[in-house]
């Protein structure tokens, strides 16, 4: 099964898709670590990445769309594979079916109160790189790291304006994907706001998969 996964920053997508890997054993396919790999390998698409990264220049659309096609030819990806990050705009999905066939679209349906709420309650350990969330795994001590006793940090990206931002961002650019696939038939919606356990299982059901 070739699955996108869609929803709001901090919806849970990035957790979601690593059980998701491991349950279907397919891989999650990330367009920002083929970038890198290409670079760092040197590759003709790499190397003309690189030349617009270096400029402080978006990527092309085109030149994402080669580099996903490349990988998403390799073995591994022969019984399907997850996309992590892409497409995030109308014109990348329709660059995108030009080169594979999803199968699947599965938005996590997540209110912005309540992402605003997970992220700007995160707390990081700046030392350890330890995890916390002021109400649903808060430290011993506050705003102290249970693992090393260092402070703990609010990120940039999980204050609250900075949230409110990416929100904006989304809906304006990637919200429109919901009715895209759903036009074309393929879109599952799940409710993302009852915890990791429950949104597994509610993404097992939608796609039909054994958890």
């Amino acid at each position: 099964m070739n699955l996108i996964l869609l929803g709001a920053p901090g919806a849970g997508k990035g957790t979601l898709a690593a059980t998701l890997v491991e349950k279907m054993g397919v891989p999650s396919v990330s367009t920002g670590n083929i970038l890198r790999e290409a670079i760092k390998n040197g590759t003709e698409l790499g190397k003309q990445a690189k030349a617009f990264m270096d400029e402080g220049k978006l990527v092309p659309d085109q030149l994402v769309i080669d580099l996903l096609a490349d990988r998403i030819a390799q073995p591994d990806c022969a019984n399907g594979y997850i996309l992590d990050g892409f497409p995030r705009t109308i014109p990348q999905a329709e660059a995108l079916d030009k080169i594979a066939s999803i199968d699947c679209a599965l938005s996590l349906e997540v209110p912005d109160g309540v992402i605003t709420k997970r992220m700007s309650g995160r707390r990081v350990c700046l030392k350890c790189g330890a995890t916390y969330h002021i109400e649903n795994f808060p430290p011993k001590a506050e705003g102290v790291c249970d693992a090393c006793g260092d402070p703990l940090v609010i990120r940039a990206d999980d204050k609250p304006e900075v949230v409110q931002a990416r929100l904006k961002t989304y809906h304006e650019t990637t919200e429109p994907l919901i009715g895209y696939y759903g036009s074309q038939g393929k879109l599952k919606s799940i409710d993302g706001t009852k915890g990791i356990d429950s949104t597994v299982k509610f993404a097992a059901e939608a796609l039909g998969i054994e958890v």
